[in-house]
């Protein structure tokens, strides 16, 4: 289960013939994501996992299961920014059990990504995903 606004990144993508067309696509997501405040930019914040800095703040809205997520983002690399938004795409606006429910890799394929982002930027992703579901699980605790 993604978000409407995840749905409709989804339909743009298939528009999108190729990869460099997508590959500008993210980046100009990335870009228009606002940055992060430099004092959001803390040791509690950061992704580990990630080769580039990577900070996700959560904006959790009510308590329990039905709070509803969304979170702020920054990176110091602008296809990473890139994900960041996409990621805020997929699970913004979600009920916490609905973050828990979301198979974000199997939503990610839609998008075609697997096959062209790095080892590196895979196990990026990866880490913002678990930051992201721990986040929800927290939550719902």
């Amino acid at each position: 289960m993604a978000s409407a606004e995840f749905e409709e990144l989804v339909e743009t993508f298939e528009f999108l013939d190729d990869w460099e067309d997508r590959y500008g696509h993210v980046i100009d997501m990335g870009r228009a994501m606002p940055p992060l405040a430099d004092d959001q930019k803390l040791a509690t914040t950061k992704v580990e996992g990630c080769a580039s800095q990577v900070w996700l703040v959560p904006e959790v809205n009510g308590q329990g299961a039905t709070a509803v997520f969304g979170f702020g983002g920054d990176s110091d690399a602008m296809i990473v920014k890139g994900l960041i938004a996409i990621l805020h795409s997929l699970y913004n606006g979600l009920t916490m059990v609905e973050v828990s429910a979301v198979d974000a890799p199997a939503e990610m394929a839609r998008l075609g990504l697997n096959d062209h982002l790095s080892s590196q930027r895979s196990n990026g992703l990866r880490a913002m995903i678990e930051r992201i579901r721990a986040i929800a699980a927290a939550a719902q605790a």
